[in-house]
């Protein structure tokens, strides 16, 4: 939807507040918004950009009600109350989400001060965000009074366009929540995956298909987890969805993973071969691509094992392109990020959309900017009004990986939480092993955001766990104002008595 039609509906009801000018010098009193001191480590300067270089601008505005959101939220997801279950429609969150007419009004009388064309604003989730396309690069330095140069990545020689500091109007700085890309050194592509454990599965498991042979689930499933191994872990192997016609699973996927569809049915043919019919969908976003000939690991693992546990139900792969903002710290010394941004645009914009939705990617909570991540998050937030579950994995290196450094120049030493992880509006699923006890993996992550304020739904769980662990890691987090995602591997470590 363009920037007039939104203008022209929300300002149908009086704000009854007064809108500057175009004209008037309210404009040029401006507030940082944000600015480095230095360049974020392993970005070097690399030269101006081109004179006819322009730029796409995102700004994120405050919602009109941001508490009525939240709590509209926690009261569709709690089983006693009276509106569980009462998730909301496409147009019923935008109209939740939308901002106040005033906002509007104001951006868009900043926008006019600065030339930009009303009619090339376009806006999405009830006016909530603003996108303005193929903006000229001076022009965006003078909107934003910043400075967009090029950087190249010391490591990965990936160049971004990026400022070192930018700035807003005082009178906006209740308005709008960030702009992008603006100081979130990113880069668009990755040159890394994360290490696989690559393991040799058995040839097939018919001797796991009769239940009756075993008192639990047998000794061989501490080797290697196939799909007969989970059912019959947690119990789900005489399992018979309901819902086959409407019920669907989405799996999310990024940095050019793709699954193959041939092995896809070679996998269900060895471990699921009732299942040999099952098959998954392919949603390209943002330029993701779908190239068979190129299959990922992760890609590939999520698919079979989401078709092979959830058969018949319909699984969906999102296919995105492109990344997000990204700040190298000690353990992501180069872009690993992946562009939820985009993902959340398109999910958003969507009629219908699968009940559950898997996503096994994340990073450092550090690495991610601030601004963008509680942008990001709030967007979670949207999707779960839509009576949305999105599962997100926990993270790979227990309570943080590489040398538990902040980021923030003071080098302190710090539990590292993981983002999507910490967003309080998803639900975090950590690892475990084995089966003769099942236990939490000691690599499996969890821990305190410092970004996001813990709800009020984990007062009683987190207490609990406090009271458990005493001081045995003061100073290693805060989880007095801030939200926990606490997991079994970190429970783990608290009755270990080590520190991960």
């Amino acid at each position: 939807m363009y920037w007039l039609s939104v203008l022209s509906i929300l300002t149908s009801v009086s704000s009854g507040l007064a809108i500057p000018s175009a004209s008037e010098s309210i404009w040029d009193d401006l507030r940082v918004k944000h600015s480095w001191v230095t360049l974020p480590k392993k970005w070097d300067w690399l030269s101006y950009p081109p004179a006819n270089t322009t730029i796409d601008l995102r700004i994120a505005l405050k919602p009109r009600n941001e508490d009525a959101l939240i709590d509209e939220l926690y009261e569709i997801s709690n089983p006693n109350h009276s509106k569980y279950g009462a998730h909301l429609s496409k147009e019923e969150v935008a109209k939740l989400v939308a901002p106040h007419p005033y906002t509007l009004e104001l951006v868009k009388s900043w926008l006019h001060y600065h030339g930009v064309n009303p009619a090339a604003v376009s806006t999405t989730h009830g006016g909530n965000w603003l996108t303005i396309p193929k903006i000229p690069l001076h022009q965006a330095n003078t909107l934003l009074s910043a400075s967009y140069q090029l950087y190249r990545n010391e490591e990965t020689k990936e160049i971004v366009l990026r400022t070192i500091g930018y700035s807003l109007p005082t009178a906006l700085s209740e308005h709008v929540h960030a702009v992008a890309p603006t100081t979130y050194f990113g880069s668009p592509r990755t040159l890394q995956q994360t290490p696989q454990l690559h393991l040799t599965l058995p040839k097939g498991d018919p001797e796991l298909q009769n239940p009756l042979a075993y008192g639990g689930t047998p000794a061989s499933c501490s080797k290697a987890i196939t799909p007969t191994c989970l059912r019959m872990l947690y119990n789900t192997l005489a399992y018979v969805p309901s819902a086959m016609e409407s019920n669907q699973l989405g799996i999310t996927g990024y940095l050019d993973q793709f699954a193959n569809y041939k092995d896809f049915t070679e996998f269900m043919l060895q471990f699921r071969p009732d299942a040999v019919r099952a098959n998954f969908t392919v949603e390209q976003i943002n330029g993701g691509g779908n190239n068979h000939s190129n299959p990922g690991s992760e890609a590939n693992l999520d698919v079979q094992y989401g078709g092979a546990i959830t058969f018949p139900t319909k699984n969906i792969y999102y296919s995105t392109g492109g990344s997000p903002p990204f700040i190298p710290d000690s353990n992501s010394t180069s872009n690993m990020n992946e562009p939820y941004l985009d993902w959340l645009n398109f999910i958003l914009e969507q009629e219908t959309i699968p009940q559950t939705i898997s996503t096994s990617y994340g990073d450092d909570e550090q690495t991610v900017p601030p601004d963008y991540a509680r942008s990001v998050c709030g967007l979670f937030a949207l999707v779960g009004l839509r009576g949305v579950s999105l599962l997100f994995a926990s993270g790979d290196f227990g309570v943080g990986g590489g040398s538990c450094l902040t980021n923030d120049g003071t080098n302190r030493t710090q539990f590292i939480p993981i983002f999507p992880a910490s967003c309080p509006f998803i639900t975090t699923v950590g690892g475990t092993t084995g089966v003769n006890p099942e236990i939490a993996a000691n690599l499996s992550g969890g821990g305190f955001s410092n970004y996001f304020p813990r709800p009020q739904y984990q007062g009683s769980a987190v207490s609990s766990y406090l009271a458990h662990i005493g001081g045995q890691y003061s100073g290693l987090f805060n989880p007095y104002v801030t939200r926990n995602h606490e997991d079994a591997g970190e429970r783990l470590a608290a009755e270990n008595g080590a520190q991960r």
